[in-house]
């Protein structure tokens, strides 16, 4: 199986302006996202940008840049972008590494796209995590999955998904999944979901991936072999991630 990855990475960020280039563990944030994103199994790996300082720091670090239009209102977009410019086929797989993911598992680059080539039907492959912490259920900023029994997902929330009618605040075992950020896209799915306009659900809950949902795309979900970290959003993530590579880089 072959499959490339894509890193969207963008200057402004409203809670952490410049996070992509901001210094972690004597590195800029990016280059640990490009370092993770090459010892996955990708045959090739892009940083995408719209900002010369991102495309310059990358290439000091030797990646591979495409520099893309400045109006994409997502990474989905900007990614789409690269894989019109390169030509890729519409059956070739693309992983979508956040830029902001310093400390993702190679292992779980892997698994996305796999599970992506395992299913020849799906449009989409992402991972989950299952809930352990009976106060994310009520957290928004973490966002539920919820699948059907062939780990098809039915929907995405940033409400308590399923919600437990007897006992609202009780996590149930294997049933209440945090949303794992990566996606696999095979590109013929890719080009279609950026081609189509935000959706009402999406606008609702401000989350994409419900845009495919209601254009009646498929997307596959497995649970993460190895548990990410969380992303980097503020400062204090920031200062976590950075403990973190200084004891496991």
């Amino acid at each position: 199986m072959k499959f490339r990855v894509v890193i969207p990475a963008r200057f402004d960020s409203s809670r952490l302006p410049g996070k992509a280039l901001l210094p972690l563990a004597g590195k800029p944030m990016l280059q640990w996202v490009h370092e993770r994103s090459r010892a996955s199994q990708a045959a090739e790996v892009v940083v995408a940008t719209d900002d010369e300082r991102i495309a310059a720091a990358s290439r000091g670090f030797a990646a591979d840049v495409a520099m893309t239009a400045r109006t994409h209102l997502s990474g989905t977009d900007r990614i789409a972008e690269v894989a019109a410019t390169r030509g890729w086929a519409d059956e070739d797989i693309v992983v979508n590494v956040q830029g902001d993911e310093p400390l993702i598992p190679p292992v779980v680059i892997d698994q996305v796209a796999k599970l992506l080539a395992a299913h020849a039907r799906a449009d989409i492959a992402t991972l989950a995590a299952k809930l352990e912490n009976a106060a994310d259920l009520q957290e928004p900023n973490v966002v539920k999955v919820a699948c059907d029994a062939a780990g098809r997902a039915l929907y995405f929330s940033r409400a308590p998904i399923p919600w437990n009618r007897d006992a609202p605040t009780t996590l149930v075992g294997g049933a209440h999944l945090r949303h794992v950020g990566i996606y696999a896209y095979r590109v013929a799915s890719l080009r279609r979901l950026a081609a189509l306009p935000p959706s009402r659900l999406e606008q609702i809950e401000k989350l994409e991936q419900l845009r495919a949902l209601e254009a009646g795309m498929e997307i596959r979900v497995a649970i993460a072999v190895e548990r990410p970290l969380a992303d980097v959003n503020t400062t204090a993530d920031l200062e976590r991630a950075e403990r973190a590579l200084r004891v496991r880089p």
